[in-house]
C-alpha cells in the first residue's frame, strides 16, 4: 500500500528505505562493514 500511495504501479517493484542512526551514520568504514555483512 505504502508503494501505491507514493505513486509505484509497476507490478512486482522492490523498494527499499534506510535510516542509520549513530555511528552507522557518522562512520562510513563502520557503515560500509555493517551493509556489506547484510549482503552475505
Amino acid at each position: 500500500l505504502c508503494m501505491m500511495m507514493r505513486g509505484v504501479e509497476k507490478q512486482n517493484s522492490v523498494m527499499k528505505t534506510s535510516c542509520l542512526l549513530g555511528v552507522f551514520k557518522d562512520d562510513a568504514r563502520t557503515r560500509s562493514e555493517f551493509l556489506s555483512l547484510l549482503k552475505d
